[in-house]
């Protein structure tokens, strides 16, 4: 298995582990949608997290470079995985337990909540060194959630950030030493568990709606971010 799940109390635990770099190829892709239908999404809450080191490095590149087609639907059906993670009906926090690149960044800014494990592990959006544009879907949600000052920085600039830097361009909202990175995780999703619904969904669908329509009228119109030679 990529991906499993278990349920503490009220989280529900989806960690992601390909015994690499957590690449989102199909088949993982495929297997956290498989998870998400059975989170409950009247009560409780949502929690990720990765390996020791490696919380993911995004999209599976190997696809990418040998399938163009497969590619195109590895990355439409990774978006979707996104922007449902993105509106899930109740909180979702990330345990980011290392590196979260390209796709890895953009499921922390999917996420409610997002607490981060101390130590030599960068985050940030690579696309445009790796000859992609940053398409719709996730530039919106990108912008949702990433401070203003940096949005230049952090995506066309394609900055990699360490996780001691993360905080201020809004990648992370806190950073905690690696042992107690779980725990710590945990309790924060058990409190945000007992928001109320349906009220809290309610809410975060007035909040995300215009953000919602450009992310699904985008997710047709991916093509153009594979790199040129892969086409």
């Amino acid at each position: 298995m990529l991906a499993t799940l278990k349920t503490e109390e009220n989280v529900s635990i989806i960690t992601l582990d390909d015994g690499k770099v957590n690449a989102f190829s199909p088949a993982m892709i495929a297997e956290v949608d498989s998870l998400l239908d059975q989170v409950p999404t009247d009560k409780g809450a949502l929690m990720f997290t990765g390996r020791e080191g490696m919380f993911t490095a995004g999209f599976d590149l190997k696809v990418m470079a040998t399938d163009p087609d497969a590619a195109v639907g590895m990355i439409k059906s990774g978006f979707k995985m996104l922007q449902r993670i993105f509106s899930f009906p109740r909180p979702v926090v990330s345990a980011c337990s290392g590196h979260a690149i390209a796709m890895g960044a953009f499921l922390l800014c999917s996420s409610d909540y997002r607490i981060a494990a101390n130590g030599d592990f960068k985050v940030g959006a690579n696309e445009l060194r790796n000859n992609m544009i940053i398409p719709t879907p996730i530039l919106e949600i990108a912008k949702f959630k990433l401070a203003k000052s940096h949005k230049q920085r952090a995506l066309l600039n394609a900055e990699m950030y360490s996780m001691q830097d993360a905080i201020e361009p809004g990648y992370i909202d806190e950073l905690i030493e690696a042992d107690q990175l779980y725990d710590a995780a945990l309790a924060k999703a058990k409190d945000l568990g007992t928001l109320a619904h349906p009220q809290y969904d309610q809410t975060k669908k007035i909040d995300q709606e215009d953000v919602i329509k450009k992310i699904s009228s985008g997710i047709d119109q991916i093509e153009g971010v594979l790199p040129r030679q892969s086409l």
